[in-house]
C-alpha cells in the first residue's frame, strides 16, 4: 500500500468524497494540518512517510526533496502555479511534478474585470457612502475611455484582454516570450515595452508567472513610471510586487489605487498598512473560486497523482460513475 499526503486547502474539506477513489487503488491517505500552505520545516516533518502528495503552494525546497527520498514518486499540485516547488530538483530526484495547466483562467479573468469595474464606476465607494448616510455622487469613468495593460499574455492575459476589448478599451501587453500574431491582431492588442505599458495605462493587471525575471518586476523604479490615476492589480503572485514600495508609493499618491489577491506573506498580516488604505481593495487569495473550476482541477489532480504513482486509472471514470461519486 502506498501512502499520500494530503495538503491542498482546498481539497481538505472536501476529501471525504474522493476516499473510495483513494481505497479502490489502495492508496493511504494523511491529511496535513495546514491553513495556507506548509513551509520547508513543516514539510519535514511529514519527508520520507508518503509516496505521493497532492499539494497547494507549499515549500517544495530542495532540502524537502531531497529529505523525501526514496518514497516520494510525485508532487501532484493542486492548480496550476508550481513556483512553490524546486522542479529542477525534484526532477534531478526522478520525482514527477504535475500540475493543471490553465485550471482558472475564467474566473481570475473575471475577477480582474470586476476590479476594474469596481474602480472605474466607484460602486464600492458609494455604497460605502450611502450606507454612511452620505449623499455623495461620486466620479466614475467608462472602461471605453480607458486603457489597460496587460503584464503577462498567457492564457489569463488573453482572457483579460478579450474581457477589457468588449467593454471597448485600449489593450496594451507586455511578455516576455512572443506572443501569437493572430491573437494580437485579431483583438488589437499592441504588444509594448514595460516601460510604455506602466506609463500609458489606466489599469494594469499582473498575469505573469513568478519565476526569476518577474521577481519584484513592480518596485520602486517601475511603480514610478505609472500614471498617478493608475490601479495595480495583482491576481498572479506576491512577489511579483515588492509590498513596502507599493504601500509607499499608494502613501505617496504615486498610483491611485491596487486591488490584490494576492501577498508576499499569506495570510497578510494584521499589522500590514495595506488593510487601512481606503483606494485598496484585498482579497484572501481567491481570484481562482468557482467550484466548476475547483471540481476539474480534484479530478485533474487525482489523475495526475495516480499516473505520477504508476497506477493505471483507465477505469476511475467507470468506477466513478458506478459509485456515485459526485
Amino acid at each position: 500500500m502506498k501512502t499520500v499526503l494530503i495538503s491542498a486547502p482546498y481539497m481538505i474539506p472536501v476529501v471525504d468524497r474522493f476516499r473510495p477513489v483513494f481505497e479502490y487503488y489502495d492508496l493511504e491517505v494523511v491529511i496535513a494540518e495546514v491553513t495556507e500552505r506548509l513551509s520547508e520545516e513543516q514539510l519535514l516533518k511529514y519527508a520520507g512517510h508518503f509516496d505521493g502528495v497532492i499539494c497547494g503552494d507549499d515549500r517544495f525546497t530542495p532540502v524537502v526533496l531531497k529529505a523525501c527520498l526514496p518514497r516520494l514518486k510525485v508532487v501532484s499540485k493542486w492548480g496550476t502555479g508550481i513556483d512553490s516547488i524546486h522542479r529542477q530538483e525534484a526532477e534531478s530526484l526522478g520525482i514527477r511534478v504535475l500540475n493543471t495547466p490553465n485550471a482558472f483562467t475564467l474566473p481570475v479573468a473575471d475577477s480582474i474585470m470586476g476590479y476594474i469595474l469596481a474602480f472605474a464606476r466607484r460602486q464600492p465607494w458609494m455604497d460605502r457612502e450611502m450606507k454612511a448616510g452620505r449623499w455623495e455622487k461620486l466620479m466614475g469613468r467608462s472602461l471605453s475611455e480607458c486603457t489597460i495593460g496587460v503584464v503577462g499574455v498567457g492564457n489569463i492575459g488573453k482572457a483579460v484582454l478579450r474581457r477589457a476589448r468588449a467593454f471597448g478599451m485600449r489593450l496594451l501587453g507586455n511578455d516576455v516570450l512572443p506572443i501569437a500574431p493572430d491573437f494580437v491582431v485579431e483583438n488589437g492588442v499592441q504588444m509594448t515595452g514595460l516601460h510604455t505599458l506602466l506609463n500609458e495605462a489606466d489599469f494594469v493587471s499582473l498575469n505573469c508567472d513568478l519565476n526569476p525575471t518577474s521577481a519584484y518586476l513592480i518596485n520602486a523604479e517601475t511603480l514610478s513610471w505609472m500614471k498617478p490615476s493608475a490601479v495595480l492589480i495583482n491576481t498572479a503572485r506576491g512577489p511579483i510586487v515588492n509590498e513596502a514600495d507599493l504601500i509607499s508609493a499608494l502613501q505617496d499618491g504615486w498610483i491611485g489605487g491596487a486591488a490584490l489577491d494576492v501577498f508576499e506573506t499569506e495570510p497578510l498580516p494584521a499589522s500590514s498598512p495595506l488593510l487601512q488604505m481606503d483606494n485598496v481593495m484585498l482579497a484572501p487569495h481567491n481570484s481562482n473560486s468557482s467550484p466548476a473550476a475547483w471540481e476539474r482541477v480534484h479530478w485533474s489532480t487525482i489523475r495526475n497523482l495516480l499516473n505520477g504513482l504508476g497506477i493505471p486509472a483507465d477505469d476511475l471514470d467507470q468506477f466513478v460513475k458506478q459509485n456515485s461519486i459526485v
